[in-house]
């Protein structure tokens, strides 16, 4: 069996400001497989590495005058958000902004490089790979993200012409390359997949559904069963489940014994890479967590991160998903 991969998820994003190139590097550096940009469109067709086409909470546009005209209110996806939105900027005028931690409560030492990058487009992520993987002699490659491309389209935006094309430039354009496209959507998915034969990956949370599909009534619990992971194996070549559809916890956040989400992936043809692996205790379940829950620091402080990776790998999982890629890595070579 081969060993599983570790996807840098935002790059190192748990030691530097997330989807930067410095992240993307650090998690080279650290050993990663593949570095992970979420992409949003510009104003002017251009593919940008941003967790979310609101900025305001990873950069600093909020600070900028002359752009305090283009706060908005959107319902995107059925969830309301208020702030500064990509889709209103030019890729040059996203270009003058500066990236920002955005979870500075958690990871206070990434405060540090605040202002200190700019916003990286999805082709420097590429070019990025192709010079590390030159020069480190491994493949890197990339886990790209299609973020609300529902949303996009109904702006005239779409996610398929300038990725496709950026995926043919790079030699990316096959089933063995060293990519994957993921989405929480559907439709999008199966629309590439007439127009690329790279890698799909179907994610899924443990709640709620692809949201282009709501009134259809689907749902990531229907998809998460044998028949629905069947169905994704139609036109997808891998699942990204949220970890507890691996591994559910228990009410008093404990892991309990793993499902059979990994067996009926497999059976399918499905890879399983499973999100999202991080140090802090505020995101591990009680099983892992260290330190004195009295502690105002708890809920920052690292637990055994390595020990939760380890799990998973032991459930027969493909790869995973972690802010921190070092510690994958280790967790990995623990095996």
């Amino acid at each position: 069996m081969a060993q599983p991969i570790i996807i840098a998820h935002r790059g190192a994003s748990g030691l530097r400001p997330e989807h930067t190139l410095a992240a993307y590097q650090l998690a080279i550096d650290q050993g990663a497989d593949f570095i992970e940009p979420d992409l949003v469109l510009t104003k002017d067709g251009h593919l940008i590495c941003r967790h979310e086409n609101e900025i305001s909470g990873t950069t600093d546009v909020a600070l900028k005058p002359e752009f305090a005209d283009r706060k908005k209110v959107h319902i995107i996806d059925g969830e309301r958000y208020e702030g500064w939105f990509t889709e209103d900027f030019t890729l040059a005028e996203i270009k003058t902004l500066r990236c920002k931690e955005r979870l500075p409560q958690l990871r206070p030492g990434n405060m540090a490089y605040d202002g200190q990058f700019e916003v990286p487009t999805f082709e420097e992520v590429l070019e990025l790979a192709k010079q590390q993987s030159a020069k480190t002699g491994r493949t890197i490659g990339v886990y790209p993200e299609t973020k609300h491309p529902t949303w996009f389209e109904g702006l005239n935006l779409s996610f398929d012409a300038p990725l496709v094309r950026l995926i043919q430039r790079y030699g990316l354009d096959a089933a063995d390359a060293p990519i994957f496209i993921q989405s929480f959507e559907v439709t999008n998915l199966k629309r590439l997949r007439a127009k690329t034969k790279a890698p799909l990956v179907q994610l899924m949370a443990k709640d709620g559904g692809p949201f282009d599909l709501s009134k259809a009534g689907v749902t990531y619990a229907s998809m998460a069963t044998a028949a629905g992971l069947k169905e994704i194996a139609t036109y997808a070549n891998g699942v990204g489940p949220e970890k507890v559809l691996v591994l559910p916890r228990d009410a008093a956040n404990r892991n309990l014994v793993p499902t059979s989400f990994v067996d009926d992936a497999h059976t399918a043809g499905l890879v399983v890479h499973p999100w999202t692996f991080r140090a802090e205790n505020y995101f591990l379940p009680e099983d892992y967590r260290k330190g004195q829950s009295s502690d105002p620091t708890y809920l920052a402080q690292h637990g055994d991160l390595i020990a939760e990776v380890e799990a998973f790998m032991a459930a027969g999982v493909d790869g995973v998903f972690s802010d921190f890629p070092d510690i994958a890595v280790q967790a990995r070579a623990s095996r």
